[in-house]
């Protein structure tokens, strides 16, 4: 599933099934699916079977059939959407739990439901946004979890005094076993992604706002102002000063 450009929305609602009868087979040649659910049942997709519950969210690709299974009264929501394609795509589970995220997701949903009939591009937007949110979602406690609590929690407060033990207690795992995960998946230590997202947000600053060095020192987390300016220039190149003259 390619994400890099927003999904054409051709249908949005809230489904009521299972109350004439219990079995549903149906395919949309043209169309993705997008389901949030909120009962029990069965789904089988392209033969192969899945158990539907509350809270789980399923992706089924264009032109696959797909079989439902109800016990009774179910409703969910849905989104039908063509994706224009485009690089970068995401691997995603036909149906997966979406736990903590499907409050979120729902009224996301929602939204994009009452938009619609009369304003398509957002509908379109938040659409994508679900679709972006359900590419994101992990499984609890397997290592891509691990390392993405990790970056969650150094991005939301960049201007602290961040250490590897305070994050590795946030990801819920210990100091060795986050260094080693993150090396894993991204290549390098939590201290050289710490460092190098403060400097690109230093850069940012420094470049696309009038703010006083010294605040954009602090907000990156780094307040003294010399040890700031000894890591632009280590790491940037050139001094604070020197970054913001070349905007």
């Amino acid at each position: 599933m390619a994400l890099s450009e927003p999904p054409a929305v051709a249908s949005a609602g809230a489904g009521v099934h299972g109350v004439r009868r219990l079995h549903d087979v149906f395919r949309l040649p043209d169309l993705w699916q997008l389901h949030l659910y909120d009962y029990t049942a069965g789904l089988v997709v392209g033969g192969t079977p899945h158990t539907i519950n509350p809270g789980h969210v399923s992706l089924i690709p264009p032109d696959t059939e797909v079989h439902f299974h109800y016990q009774g009264r179910s409703e969910h929501l849905y989104a039908h959407f063509r994706l224009p394609g485009g690089d970068d795509p995401h691997t995603v589970p036909v149906i997966r739990d979406a736990r903590d995220q499907a409050p979120g997701l729902g009224a996301a949903l929602r939204q994009a439901i009452a938009a619609v009939p009369h304003t398509p591009a957002r509908a379109s937007a938040e659409v994508w946004s679900v679709l972006w949110r359900v590419a994101g979602l992990t499984e609890a406690g397997s290592p891509h979890a691990v390392v993405a609590a990790a970056i969650a929690y150094i991005e939301a407060d960049l201007a602290a005094p961040l250490t590897v033990p305070a994050i590795a207690r946030a990801a819920g795992v210990s100091h060795n076993h986050l260094t080693r995960l993150f090396r894993a998946h991204t290549g390098g230590t939590v201290v050289a992604y710490i460092r190098r997202r403060r400097m690109s947000r230093a850069l940012h600053l420094l470049r696309e706002s009038t703010q006083a060095i010294p605040a954009i020192a602090a907000v990156v987390g780094i307040p003294d102002l010399q040890v700031f300016n000894k890591v632009c220039r280590r790491e940037l190149g050139a001094s604070p000063r020197a970054l913001r003259a070349r905007r």
